[in-house]
């Protein structure tokens, strides 16, 4: 999917709502490179049966494609949620350029919570990370999604 990133937060969040729809834990990502949207992608654990399909792993899998390299140095993670530990070794390994989250994840975060993964000697790569994008709709979209299981 290549366009002109009108508000990727906005586009992660769409897609969070979508995978809230699906029965999916709300989480959505959007990957851009040099201005231009190349990835998206909402969680997906439950339609593939896979607990790697994070909505991060599968966007940035789906740049890797695009940009045809096993790095993506140039671009930029938008995710509405904190990411954890294996999205956070996952976007260190790939050299993302910049994270941008929503709501922090006091539980699985591995950013700014948890283990802070980027600030752990063994990690070889930090990105920028700009943490509180659309902090509120991110937290309420979970917090709807895990009331109406309760």
């Amino acid at each position: 999917m290549t366009n002109k990133p009108q508000n990727p937060m906005e586009m992660a969040l769409a897609l969070a709502e979508e995978a809230a729809r699906n029965g999916e834990v709300p989480v959505g990502a959007v990957v851009v490179h040099e201005g231009e949207i190349i990835a998206t992608a909402a969680n997906q654990m439950k339609a593939l049966g896979d607990p790697t399909a994070h909505a991060e792993m599968v966007a940035m899998r789906k740049a890797l494609e695009v940009v045809g390299s096993g790095r993506l140095a140039a671009c930029d993670l938008y995710v509405t949620l904190e990411p954890c530990t294996m999205c956070a070794g996952a976007i260190a390994h790939a050299k993302i350029r910049r994270v941008y989250y929503g709501a922090e994840d006091a539980k699985g975060g591995a950013v700014d919570n948890g283990v802070r993964f980027f600030n752990q000697p063994t990690c070889h790569h930090k990105p920028e990370v700009i943490s509180g994008l659309m902090e509120s709709k991110s937290a309420k979209l979970l917090q709807s999604f895990f009331l109406d299981r309760r």
